[in-house]
């Protein structure tokens, strides 16, 4: 398993600052440098993220599924467990969680 990528954390900031405002999303981006790698299954994170798969055929998944079958790894998604609304917000990397592929 990979460690998630430099370019990540920014990408994770911008999304997590419309949801929760600047200084809690530093706090969070913070958190996540920090977090070790755990692993769940992709079903498992829709669920709790209350988000809906991704068609197979946005160009995106496309790619990154490319990049899965050729043995290229891909960063791991940036999870934030945000318990006061019981769910898990995707932070980075949404698309790769398409048919089980996380």
């Amino acid at each position: 398993m990979r460690e998630p990528e430099d370019h990540d954390y920014p990408a994770a900031l911008s999304y997590l600052s419309l949801i929760y405002g600047e200084a809690p999303a530093n706090n969070l981006v913070n958190e996540l440098r920090r977090a070790p790698v755990s692993e769940f299954k992709a079903k498992d994170i829709f669920r709790a993220s209350e988000l809906a798969l991704l068609g197979v055929s946005n160009s995106h998944v496309k790619r990154d599924q490319k990049k899965i079958q050729s043995g290229c790894g891909v960063s791991p998604l940036l999870l934030v467990r945000d318990s006061s609304n019981g769910k898990v917000v995707i932070a980075d990397g949404y698309l790769l969680l398409v048919h089980g592929a996380a």
